[in-house]
């Protein structure tokens, strides 16, 4: 790909106030589904929060099954932080915000 045509750059020119999220399962989750969908270009002004609700929402959890996010499968962030916050301090070099998703607190 050319910089103007390379996949991130074309969906920052398409989305100028989305974040582009990559959400992936955690390798050793056996409780949560897979979500199906990867890839999301998310409204930066979105809490991690909002977002949070949004993926239970998807995948149908009660509220009784604990839904925990890494970032960079690594780092869990605030959720009241935004998107764009986290997008701001924890972007790939890649241009995306990698996302985990595991049903418990894998440091713990």
């Amino acid at each position: 790909y050319g910089p103007k045509n390379h996949p991130i750059n074309v969906l920052r020119y398409k989305f100028p106030t989305k974040v582009p999220v990559i959400l992936e399962r955690y390798r050793n989750e056996r409780d949560l589904p897979d979500i199906g969908q990867r890839k999301y270009v998310i409204p930066q002004e979105m809490s991690m929060s909002q977002f949070h609700q949004m993926v239970r929402q998807r995948m149908n959890l009660s509220s009784s099954k604990a839904l925990f996010f890494l970032v960079n499968n690594r780092t869990m962030v605030s959720l009241s932080k935004s998107l764009l916050e986290v997008y701001d301090e924890f972007q790939d070099a890649d241009g995306f915000l990698y996302i985990t998703y595991a049903s418990q607190d894998v440091f713990g």
